[in-house]
């Protein structure tokens, strides 16, 4: 199988966050520093190109959420029909979680974990052959690939990073921008660090990482924060799932960024126990350009807060907030209001707790509807707290259904859903969806809802995204 001509590799992002992927990116880097030309498509911002599927011979498809593996397994099947002898790979977090059900349904390989060396060994493998033995299965022999004849680990091994190649993606302006001031900026997305030091029990990164984290080299990080201004670029996200996982890490790359380009703003997440941790590094970061910090709050019930194994608690969060607007950022929390242990009294004093701390321009509305998922692998699985409520793996939906004691609670997710995605359609101001969610969370008509702020206030800085999983 010759992977050296001109579109034979192709790799397909389907969704990362509003952001121009780094799950392409990566390996798109790594395959370049191997000798291939590989292409690639973002379907998230582009047309499907039927064309391009169908002369590629080796796909990999980026599967680092819950939501591309949504839309990866459309892909797989539409490469299927048009494209049925090539060599599908689906590759990334969700890839290692799904792997059963993407064998089972046209992918032919899965790489989890660090995937960008076993991705690059896998084309390697199919471009000598070396699988050329009718017993073996295409991919069969390559560490940490996972095929329906070999199972592996997700690779945990450190990377020699490349810089991301992102001059075949589509251009930044496709992406989410920064809306800051009543003006939207362009906006480049980096990693400094990959993997997370933690292990909160929902989250789909422990399963796979198992606490273990992998720093980037701070000149690649550079270069690539280099390249994206050069591009337009005029703020950075820190996409890391804990920026401050490595903190003098983080600080050495935010000085040599805010010296190189010092009229560059940034944002980064931080769990609510390194905000406390290392309170007295906010200021520098206000004075390099921080705009904001998002936080996984994901509840004030103190119960739901040990479930999750989340290291911190309601008071915390209160004390984070006071440290982060003294620096003078942001904090944007995002929350999952509705678990199998959250009461109607729960969901209500997160409302209740938004408003009193004037947070309402800092939280999208999709976070007031946002359900527990517990993907395969998923270490709420087996919990014991987990299984009086716990239905089947609904392995289409990759996620365990679960139903709440609380009847209403069941319903009243379904139907802020229906209102937050009505009220997103019209461009209603994410203030009035708010107090409509409020009036239905207390058992009345959403109709009946009055905003008192005024439409024309200052408002948060963000991202145009204003999805988190």
């Amino acid at each position: 199988m010759d992977l050296h001509a001109d579109g034979s590799v192709l790799l397909i992002s389907c969704y990362e966050l509003g952001h121009q992927p780094l799950g392409v990116a990566w390996p798109l880097g790594f395959l370049t520093r191997a000798g291939y030309s590989a292409v690639s498509m973002d379907i998230a911002v582009e047309p499907f190109d039927a064309a391009m599927a169908a002369r590629a011979r080796f796909v990999g498809i980026s599967v680092p959420m819950h939501t591309a593996m949504r839309l990866g397994v459309r892909v797989i099947a539409r490469i299927r029909e048009l494209n049925p002898e090539c060599h599908i790979c689906c590759f990334g977090l969700y890839a290692a979680l799904n792997a059963e059900y993407l064998l089972d349904h046209g992918a032919d390989s899965c790489v989890g974990g660090e995937c960008e060396t076993p991705l690059v060994e896998l084309v390697e493998s199919l471009d000598r052959g070396s699988n050329a033995d009718s017993h073996r299965e295409p991919g069969s022999g390559v560490a940490g690939v996972i095929t329906r004849t070999q199972s592996a680990r997700p690779n945990l091994a450190r990377l020699p990073f490349v810089i991301p190649e992102r001059g075949r993606l589509p251009s930044l302006e496709k992406y989410a921008r920064l809306e800051h001031d009543g003006h939207t900026r362009t906006a480049g997305h980096v990693e400094a660090s990959r993997g997370c030091l933690h292990l909160c029990t929902h989250c789909p990164i422990p399963p796979v990482y198992g606490g273990r984290f992998f720093i980037v080299p701070p000149e690649i990080v550079l270069e690539d924060i280099r390249q994206q201004v050069a591009a337009g670029a005029t703020h950075i996200t820190f996409g890391d799932p804990d920026f401050l996982n490595g903190p003098k890490h983080s600080l050495r790359v935010v000085r040599a960024m805010h010296d190189e380009f010092p009229s560059l703003t940034f944002d980064f997440t931080a769990k609510v126990e390194h905000l406390l941790q290392r309170g007295e590094d906010l200021p520098e970061f206000t004075e390099s350009g921080c705009l904001f910090i998002i936080s996984a709050v994901e509840s004030l019930s103190d119960r739901v807060l040990r479930i999750l194994d989340k290291n911190h608690t309601r008071d915390d969060v209160v004390a984070a907030l006071g440290l982060v607007r003294d620096a003078g950022i942001a904090l944007r929390p995002t929350w999952v209001v509705f678990t199998p242990w959250t009461t109607l009294d729960d969901y209500c004093e997160v409302l209740d707790f938004i408003e009193a701390n004037c947070l309402i321009d800092h939280v999208d509305p999709i976070q007031y509807a946002i359900r527990l998922l517990i993907p395969p692998g998923s270490w709420l699985a087996e919990h014991a707290e987990t299984l009086p409520h716990r239905g089947p793996l609904d392995e289409a939906a990759f996620t365990f259904r679960w139903t709440h004691p609380d009847p209403r609670m069941d319903q009243l997710q379904k139907d802020v859903s229906r209102l937050v995605e009505m009220d997103l359609k019209a461009g209603e101001d994410s203030a009035a969806t708010f107090y409509r969610v409020t009036e239905l969370a207390h058992g009345r008509q959403p109709a009946a809802a009055v905003c008192p702020l005024d439409p024309d206030r200052w408002r948060a800085p963000r991202l145009t995204e204003s999805w988190f999983c």
